[in-house]
């Protein structure tokens, strides 16, 4: 039982002398460890959100040329009923500008939501931080 007792308190011993390279060792291991995970992390984090922009891609696409192919017809409804009314070159020039007043202010509310967009994933910006909080900051 005594001798027991004393491998225990010379291997507690051990581990407290253990020299300040070790120690040293062991944290420029972990800190490598962790900064692995955090990488990983952010590439399953874009994996995932990958998938869902595709998808969400391909919908908005469908959307859009249904959406296109409504509007050619509905302006082309606009010019023919424009033309009983006037010349049908006049017509078309009026159909004309109102979708190039409508596309410029499309892309310029395009142009604001584009400026919002944040591109990092959430784990960038906490491996950023780590050396940081190493330093004590």
């Amino acid at each position: 039982m005594k001798s027991m007792q004393r491998d225990q308190a010379v291997a507690g011993d051990g581990r407290a002398q253990a020299s300040l390279g070790e120690l040293l060792g062991e944290v420029s291991s972990d800190l490598s460890t962790l900064l692995r995970q955090e990488v990983e992390l952010a590439k399953a984090e874009l994996r995932q959100d990958a998938g869902k922009v595709g998808q969400a891609g391909g919908m908005f696409a469908g959307a859009a040329i249904a959406g296109l192919l409504t509007l050619f017809f509905l302006s082309y409804a606009l010019w023919w009923g424009l033309s009983n009314v006037m010349d049908q070159s006049w017509a078309a020039l009026i159909v004309a500008a109102v979708w190039a007043v409508i596309s410029v202010i499309l892309l310029t509310m395009a142009r604001g939501r584009a400026r919002e967009i944040r591109g990092m994933p959430r784990t960038m910006q906490t491996a950023r931080e780590i050396p940081d909080a190493v330093r004590g900051h």
